[in-house]
């Protein structure tokens, strides 16, 4: 009966990856960010954002008395599983009430962002990241969302955007502090797939220093970037994807690169780092996700969203790359039909890469 169940199960992976092969091939639907989209997208954070519990909390404890409900350690990233998720969640919120300021509930959005945000429940959260225990909490995928967020509130020209980002400015400026303090450190990027990804980190951190104009936290990313990357060569893009991967450690290394580097060496650097990407016919299979009721194995969903960005960025920006938008649609299209379920292993983080990879294509 085992073998009989066993040769099921790869009967059906097989025929969803000839399926996801077979996709390739053809002109495939350009997915889009539509407020029809957003309405359903938003829902998700909305829903979580204030959700206490279940909670992981990614504590290192000192004592009993660090033993207290999320709402009190995090009392405004409590919500959506973990620290990280919920900043990201917001950062959701932000970015699609900017996109489409006629969305659904957008008051009790605004409400809700504007009772989380509070100069209050940020001293709470500095407080928290200030503690002997915690030098090294979300370091660095919460650090790196919670630049995002940053981010997209100043350049959101919106009078709640100024109220929420300088309620959290003090947070905003220790996490650039910590980055710029631990970066020389690091003495070695740290690759897998999952949140402690160096090139992740530095990516969003870098778009929030461009943002600003900051140029210290800029030129540290930029002199470890290169120090991390620069003589990185044939990226083993078939060891993609890990099990439990929902980033793809090639193609962020690739797009931190986009950033830092000017476009001819750029192009030499990628020629030699992921030479495959030049060629047109080029395929990419997206990450199949065989059950997403379990929390690590629908990280794959994630790692086609993180991918689809990747690639659209470096088909934006150089236009004999132009093909690579294919497979970036090829993976959305794939994992978007299933980020709104009944599943909260996937929602209550799913819907931000999913924006975040709308947001990454051209439309035009």
């Amino acid at each position: 009966m085992k073998k009989y169940i066993t040769l099921s199960i790869i009967f059906l992976f097989t025929l969803q990856v000839s399926f996801v092969f077979a996709q390739n091939k053809e002109e495939l639907k350009i997915p889009k960010l539509t407020l029809e989209e957003a309405n359903r997208l938003s829902k998700l954070p909305l829903n979580c954002m204030n959700t206490e519990y279940p909670n992981k909390l990614g504590q290192t404890l000192g004592s009993v008395e660090d033993i207290k409900n999320p709402k009190d350690l995090h009392p405004a990233f409590y919500g959506c599983f973990d620290w990280h998720s919920s900043v990201h969640g917001h950062w959701s919120l932000v970015s699609l009430l900017k996109q489409f300021p006629e969305i659904e509930n957008s008051i009790q959005i605004r409400e809700k962002l504007l009772k989380n945000i509070s100069k209050e429940n940020i001293a709470n959260e500095l407080a928290y990241f200030k503690g002997k225990h915690s030098k090294s909490f979300e370091r660095t995928y919460g650090w790196a969302w919670l630049l995002k967020l940053a981010e997209e509130l100043y350049t959101w020209n919106d009078p709640l955007a100024r109220e929420l980002e300088k309620n959290l400015q003090p947070l905003t400026n220790f996490i650039v502090e910590k980055y710029i303090d631990f970066l020389p450190k690091l003495n070695y990027p740290i690759r897998v797939g999952e949140h402690p990804n160096t090139a992740f980190g530095l990516t969003f951190a870098w778009d929030y220093a461009n943002a600003i104009e900051n140029d210290n936290l800029k030129s540290i990313i930029n002199q470890r970037a290169k120090i991390f990357y620069l003589n990185d060569v044939s990226c083993p893009m078939s060891w993609e994807p890990g099990g439990f991967d929902f980033l793809s450690p090639c193609l962020e290394e690739a797009a931190l690169m986009l950033r830092v580097l000017d476009k001819e060496d750029y192009k030499k650097w990628l020629s030699l780092f992921l030479p495959q990407l030049k060629v047109k016919d080029y395929e990419l299979i997206p990450g199949i996700v065989s059950d997403r009721t379990d929390g690590k194995l629908v990280h794959l969903d994630g790692v086609n969203f993180s991918r689809a960005w990747c690639l659209n960025e470096i088909a934006n920006k150089y236009p004999e790359y132009s093909h690579l938008k294919t497979i970036a649609n090829n993976h959305i299209n794939y994992s978007l039909p299933s980020v709104v379920d009944d599943n909260y292993e996937g929602g209550h983080w799913l819907g931000s890469f999913a924006i975040y990879a709308l947001n990454s294509i051209d439309n035009k």
